[in-house]
């Protein structure tokens, strides 16, 4: 069983969808509902802690569920999450250099644990104005990088099954979203994984404008097919500018 941690925001499910349709059995908590003697007595497999709004510290019980687990159970964040792990460790957290409320970057990565076997970069959805501060808490390593300023993407624990991926794996407009949780499903838990990723579609250096209408993305998308970068990023401008 795979317990979620609901810091109420509006993805949560999303991610819930995504461990149903790798055949999850998911549990639903939100952050100020739940006890870690509570959370203990459920002994969930794996824990999954959610986007929310705000800083780790509006996260509940998120930062001490990982002090206290952290070494027992494999605990994937995303987002607040994310950072929410990096605080447990002792890590600061910061204002971004750019606000990245609907964007999508490059995403370079170590092609180890959540990344196992897909291409490097790859396109990834970000809502965030916060980071984990660099230089990380001894106990963690960066995983992966994205944006200009080439700020923590993806971060985990040196010893311990504890990750974290800043960007939203669940977003319709990220490469490998599934991969990337069955890799922290299957890779943490001691097996290896049993999807194959496909090469990321190859974007030529000087493409013309992409106009794709986003219905048009969502049928790809739904279909198998991956958007390339410069169609994610287009259909991501049309959503923020009210088109959809």
């Amino acid at each position: 069983m795979v317990l979620v941690i609901d810091n109420y925001d509006s993805f949560t499910y999303n991610l819930v969808q995504y461990l149903g349709e790798l055949g999850q059995t998911v549990e639903v908590r939100r952050n100020d509902e739940v006890t870690l003697d509570e959370i203990a007595a459920m002994k969930p497999d794996q824990i999954v802690i959610s986007p929310g709004p705000g800083t780790p510290d509006d996260a509940g019980v998120s930062v001490e569920l990982i002090q206290r687990f952290h070494q027992e159970i494999p605990i994937l964040g995303v987002c607040l999450g994310h950072q929410a792990i990096g605080q447990a460790f002792g890590g600061k957290i910061i204002r971004a250099k750019y606000v990245m409320h609907g964007k999508v970057s490059a995403i370079e990565h170590n092609q180890r644990g959540v990344f196992h076997n897909l291409p490097s970069p790859l396109t990834a959805t970000r809502y965030h104005s916060l980071i984990v501060q660099e230089p990380l808490p001894d106990c963690l390593e960066v995983t992966a990088r994205g944006g200009e300023a080439a700020e923590v993407m993806g971060l985990r624990h040196k010893e311990h099954p504890v990750v974290g991926v800043q960007f939203h794996p669940e977003s319709i407009l990220t490469e490998y979203g599934h991969e990337m949780l069955h890799n922290f499903l299957q890779i943490e838990a001691g097996s290896p994984p049993k999807i194959e990723a496909t090469p990321a579609p190859k974007v030529e250096s000087s493409p013309p404008p992409i106009v794709m209408p986003i219905k048009t993305a969502i049928n790809k998308v739904m279909s198998g097919e991956s958007l390339s970068f410069d169609e994610a990023e287009e259909v991501m401008s049309q959503i923020m500018a009210g088109e959809a």
